[in-house]
């Protein structure tokens, strides 16, 4: 019998009594032969690399969700019910979403419909806009106009968030004071209140929980005890939804 029989042998045994084997004590030259038989098998049945990369990354989103869950449950208020973001929809829907966005994330654009379709057709949820300026410092800029908007009249948010959003062209500093201007607001009133009220804490806050929950990227969201990257599309989030209803949870 070959070594590499006594191999197979010993892994078939290992497996069908379930109980642990004595290492074996292997010199240089059975060290080569497992080394080559190893890689013989995995040249001749290269889809187990395959398995073993999806086993891993399955694996490593489960890591990924209990931690997100963790902090999730450690700063519920700050995540749903943080004083500085404005939620969309039924303030008491059953079901919350929240998403991270940057204005000038194309992929945010194109999730906006998702958000607006969904509360088109469902009159209980409540979506919670969580602004994340990442992508430079027009972004930045971009959320200051946003946040002196929200404080000097939250009933024009939304309308302004959406329009901001899904304009084409960058959002700047100048765009995003224009729009507002454009609804009613005005331009000292606006800049008096970027200047008294600069919302730095919002995005500390902001930044602190998108790394904390491993976002790294916009738009994300979390919903009931998950974290959701990127631009899913609005069916998944509508099935996500269906679940956190069904069994309390976004994947039952």
């Amino acid at each position: 019998m070959t070594f590499k029989t006594k191999l197979a042998a010993t892994i078939a045994l290992t497996l069908a009594v379930a109980a642990p084997l004595p290492a074996l004590a292997l010199d240089d030259a059975q060290k080569k032969e497992i080394g080559d038989f190893i890689k013989e098998y995995l040249v001749e049945n290269p889809e187990i690399l395959v398995d073993v990369q999806e086993a891993l990354q399955k694996k490593q989103e489960a890591q990924q969700q209990a931690k997100a869950q963790s902090v999730i449950t450690d700063n519920e208020k700050a995540i749903f019910s943080s004083p500085y973001d404005i939620a969309l929809g039924n303030p008491k829907g059953d079901v919350t979403i929240v998403e991270f966005f940057d204005y000038n994330c194309g992929y945010c654009k194109r999730a906006l419909s998702d958000m607006d379709d969904i509360l088109k057709e469902d009159k209980n949820v409540r979506f919670v806009l969580k602004e994340l300026p990442i992508l430079g410092p027009d972004s930045l800029a971009a959320h200051k106009v946003s946040a002196a908007v929200r404080d000097l009249s939250p009933e024009k948010y939304g309308e302004f968030h959406r329009t901001l959003l899904g304009g084409e062209g960058r959002a700047t500093e100048e765009s995003a004071i224009a729009l507002a201007a454009s609804m009613g607001l005005t331009e000292a009133d606006i800049r008096k209140t970027m200047t008294e009220k600069p919302h730095d804490d919002a995005v500390r806050e902001a930044y602190s929980l998108a790394n904390d929950l491993g976002i790294t990227g916009t738009p994300s969201y979390v919903l009931g005890q998950e974290t959701i990257f990127g631009a899913v599309g609005a069916d998944d989030l509508r099935e996500k939804i269906a679940n956190v209803r069904a069994c309390g949870k976004a994947t039952c």
